[in-house]
């Protein structure tokens, strides 16, 4: 019996967004018997529904609301309203995500401790570390099924893989292997065996991957303790005088504005719309935006530093048969600023379908050079950067004049590359080519950042109230029942993909709010 709470109920837990933070807060309160009600912008879509086409998938799960941009940066010229592929659906962007799941190394948590002060960067080390993540992270591993943890088998190697791992073991690289992924390498919790179909963005048609769509969503509903509402799209959080949050205002499927009332609001609508629903929701008490008094909602966004390299073969590889990112080197993950920049990078196998290829590869590029790499697509093998970036005070999440389709001010995304960020992406472009031309590659070609599903910072974690919006717990520094649960939280963004970091933090965070409601403090 799927739960039913009435607007009025202001001792539910309204949570916005349905994504690996939201998604995971919503189940874990409701196993843990707490009420509540989770609100997602986007419609429902389950394995059944998922199409194995990458222009029509993009059109049925893609966040494509308005949005603007600014800066430096290559997407805001190729891109300017896609700053992000992030996802409008029931499951968040856990439908998209490629499984990648590692954890932070321990250096990562303490990066201005680590790497000392960099000039133009605002690191900051986070109030927590790994001593104190290691059982959470064992928690959100069991529960991803992620592979070579535990006793579960890391994936098969495909094709690209294997060119991928034969060049890196060339150069001398040791730490190369299929990665840490929450794709079933053998049946899991009621979810079958990855079957390397090769769609894994598009939404995974066998539930092989995990995502909060067919597991955690359902689970939650399935204790009666929690509805969501689909197709609710939030405009702003209300407070009362005593300044604290009494709930949320929508618009509902049918475009009607709805209030829904709370005793905490969680906020988990990724690094764009968690601040600027923040920023929307001001007040005269407020006049600022909620939770800001630090003036830090929106600043510090994080992307990681990205970037992608292929390679021309004079044999098929045909890259897009199997895992589409099963397959990392983890040795210039390290921090060793004799490279010239401080962290490190992964790199990780990728492959894009054809139509992908050509709006991603090198946008505008119809050269010659351009059509002849597409010609050979065949023969061509993938791989991804993903490395820690700069926070920057100056990189943020504003709002735009634009207003969408409700009248509500959309995001605006600024973005400038850090010094640090371009030393690392060339650095990462040479070792990539480097790979390729030690297994024979006729070419082998960098090619600039596309939109990015890591958006991490806007709402960052800190230990005092003046250098961020929330504290070790993602409650907000500002007001006692307002939390954050996405990956506007992070502090920084390390050198790993975020998402087991962002379940990680939402078991933690539901256990904190589920004790702290018992206790009466909030």
């Amino acid at each position: 019996m799927v739960a039913k709470f009435d607007l009025t109920d202001d001792s539910v837990v309204v949570i916005i967004g349905t994504g690996a933070g939201g998604g995971v807060l919503a189940n874990e309160l409701a196993q843990k018997g707490v009420k509540v009600v989770a609100l997602e912008a986007g419609g429902r879509y389950l394995p059944e529904d998922y199409i194995n086409d990458e222009w029509e998938s993009f059109t049925q799960l893609a966040w494509l609301d308005a949005r603007t941009t600014s800066g430096s940066w290559r997407v805001a010229k190729d891109f300017a309203g896609l700053p992000a592929w992030i996802v409008k659906a029931v499951g968040g962007t856990t439908t998209h995500w490629a499984g990648a799941s590692i954890r932070f190394q321990d250096h990562e948590w303490k990066a201005l401790t680590n790497y000392g002060k960099v000039e133009g960067a605002n690191l900051l080390d986070w109030p927590i570390d790994a001593a104190e993540m290691a059982p959470w992270y064992e928690k959100a591993e069991t529960k991803l099924g992620v592979t070579r943890t535990g006793d579960r088998a890391g994936l098969p190697g495909n094709n690209n893989f294997k060119v991928f791992e034969k060049g890196a073991k060339a150069l001398g690289y040791k730490e190369v292997h299929t990665g840490r992924m929450a794709i079933n390498s053998s049946d899991y919790d009621n979810r079958m065996a990855c079957q390397q179909t090769g769609f894994c963005f598009q939404g995974c048609k066998w539930g092989a991957k995990w995502s909060a769509a067919y597991t955690d969503i359902p689970n939650g509903e399935a204790t009666g303790n929690l509805e969501v509402r689909e197709r609710a799209h939030v405009a702003r959080i209300l407070h009362n005088d005593a300044g604290k949050v009494t709930g949320v205002e929508y618009f509902d499927k049918d475009g009607n504005l709805q209030f829904q009332a709370a005793r905490i609001v969680a906020v988990a609508g990724n690094s764009f719309e968690s601040p600027r629903l923040l920023l929307n929701s001001a007040s005269s008490m407020f006049p600022n935006g909620l939770a800001n008094s630090s003036d830090q909602v929106g600043r510090n966004y994080m992307r990681h530093t990205t970037g992608s390299v292929y390679a021309i073969f004079d044999k098929p590889v045909r890259m897009w048969r199997g895992t589409t990112m099963a397959g990392i080197v983890q040795d210039e993950a390290r921090h060793d600023p004799s490279r010239g920049f401080v962290g490190g990078y992964e790199l990780e196998t990728l492959s894009l379908g054809l139509p992908f290829m050509a709006a991603f590869l090198n946008p505008g590029a119809w050269g010659r050079g351009f059509t002849t790499a597409l010609d050979h697509y065949e023969n061509m093998a993938g791989m991804w950067i993903v490395g820690e970036d700069m926070p920057q005070a100056t990189n943020r999440v504003t709002l735009s004049d634009t207003t969408d389709q409700y009248g509500l001010k959309v995001a605006n995304v600024h973005f400038d590359d850090h010094p640090n960020d371009i030393a690392m992406r060339n650095h990462a472009y040479k070792q990539g080519v480097a790979i390729y031309e030690a297994v024979g590659a006729t070419r082998a070609f960098p090619t600039p950042p596309y939109p990015s599903t890591h958006n991490l910072g806007t709402n960052r974690m800190s230990e005092k109230p003046e250098d961020g919006v929330v504290n070790k717990w993602g409650q907000t520094h500002d007001i006692a029942n307002l939390f954050i649960s996405d990956g506007s939280q992070f502090t920084t963004g390390a050198a790993e993909n975020p998402t087991l970091t962002i379940v990680a933090l939402a078991i933690r965070q539901a256990d904190h709010i589920a004790r702290e409601m018992s206790a009466g403090n909030i």
